[in-house]
């Protein structure tokens, strides 16, 4: 998105929340915590060590010339203190702060308005039932940015106009943005689009968002309320009135009562990205228009949800549809992020939908319980879609292990079930 690629200087660690870079430049890390959800802040690194002797070593070795612009007697500045995972006394703050007096600090102490602000950063372990004296890590470095962390709040889903049973937390759907790398102008669709919290951060990042969903009430905001004490949604609970609640109605294109395993939209590359989160069968049925038999009656309506006879729709069907799709409108280049369910005892890498014109770019598991999980798939258009590539998938040697999706619900609940049985065992002894 900003031009430019970084890199880690060390392994993932796993029992710490810092993390050190290989940026390229200033402009990109702020570019970088412009979009992030994850990140809190930034900092341009000086020096960092396993003790304070190291952290100290490594700051007397960090070139004066990169120092010196920040450092200058015009220049006002303060130093902050973050420790994860402890809590210091004001006496202990001040006291590691001057132990930073061979720095050549010429400026101004302003603790108000300063213009560069320094921050030392103590890593204690992520265990609060054991805190150790001394940090496992230190580092010290220029503060650059902070990330959009504000935005889970701002956005959050228990203060949204419209909701349902299933809408997409914040702080997952701008990730889900951020994957699909959705810049300015571009155009977003959600084939499921529900109550539309995926448009949300699309459009928040100036996208224009568009959506289908088989309900017709959810569509239209009729029925039955998702909130507490609330028996019927309101007059006004629809996905424009939620883009209106945020100031993002003009990035709104529009919401379509549609199947998404039937074709409506006309041949061409018309999406940038498509990003969203098909049902699985748990809090959402998976349904497609048709009967078992393939017939529909045009005549044959539901009352309930407006729309003709439904069958159901197999998960499997859902994802090679939703690939067959992606590789068929988006534009090259062009991003598919969706939600994928698992059951974790039987999952290989091999049970992830392919197609081939797409390239498999992440693969991200949230754990749902101990034997559930869905993991966040990432996949670029790297091919022109052809007619031979319409069912690619059914010469597929590796096809049959895809159908495992289709009993995700059973798995889900048999745990769930085992759960109970364990719970009410445990309370009888």
């Amino acid at each position: 998105l900003y031009g430019g690629q970084f890199s880690s200087e060390q392994e993932i660690r796993v029992n710490s929340p810092f993390w050190i870079l290989s940026i390229p430049s200033e402009e990109m890390a702020r570019g970088l915590m412009k979009r992030t959800v994850c990140a809190k802040s930034i900092f341009e690194l000086w020096g960092h060590g396993r003790s304070a002797g190291e952290l100290y070593s490594c700051l007397k070795n960090y070139p004066m010339d990169k120092m010196l612009p920040y450092l200058q007697s015009d220049s006002t500045y303060k130093v902050h203190i973050h420790t994860f995972n402890k809590t210091l006394t004001q006496a202990q703050k001040i006291k590691k702060i001057d132990a930073l007096e061979f720095l050549p600090f010429k400026g101004k102490v302003n603790l108000k308005n300063p213009e560069h602000i320094f921050w030392i950063l103590e890593d204690y372990g992520m265990d609060p039932n054991n805190v150790p004296e001394e940090p496992f890590h230190l580092y010290f470095g220029r503060w650059i940015a902070d990330g959009q962390r504000e935005l889970i709040e701002s956005y959050s889903v228990k203060k949204r106009h419209f909701i349902g049973n299933t809408s997409m937390d914040a702080c997952l759907s701008f990730i889900m943005a951020n994957h699909g790398r959705v810049k300015p102008n571009d155009v977003v669709y959600d084939p499921f689009v529900g109550t539309g919290g995926l448009l949300i951060s699309s459009a928040h990042f100036g996208a224009y968002v568009c959506g289908a969903d088989i309900d017709y009430n959810t569509i239209h905001g009729l029925g039955k309320a998702s909130r507490k004490n609330q028996k019927w949604r309101g007059p006004d609970e629809n996905i424009r009135a939620n883009l209106r609640q945020y100031g993002l109605e003009k990035y709104y294109l529009d919401a379509l009562v549609s199947d998404s395993s039937r074709p409506i939209w006309r041949k061409g590359m018309l999406f940038d990205a498509i990003i969203t989160d098909p049902p699985y069968g748990i809090r959402e049925a998976t349904r497609r228009t048709g009967s078992q038999k393939e017939t529909v009656k045009s005549a044959e309506r539901s009352t309930d949800n407006h729309i003709f006879v439904s069958s159901s729709y197999h998960l499997s069907d859902i994802f090679f549809d939703l690939l067959k799709f992606a590789a068929e409108y988006l534009v090259m280049g062009g991003r598919l992020v969706y939600w994928l369910p698992i059951y974790r005892p039987e999952y290989t890498e091999e049970i992830i939908p392919r197609h081939p014109c797409l390239k498999l770019i992440s693969n991200c598991e949230q754990m749902l319980s101990s034997h559930t999980s869905r993991r966040l798939i990432t996949m670029e258009k790297v091919k022109e879609f052809k007619d031979q590539d319409q069912h690619s998938y059914l010469l597929d040697g590796q096809y049959m292990p895809y159908r495992g999706h289709n009993s995700f619900r059973e798995k889900y609940f048999s745990g769930v079930t085992k759960r109970i049985a364990k719970e009410e065992k445990d309370n009888q002894k």
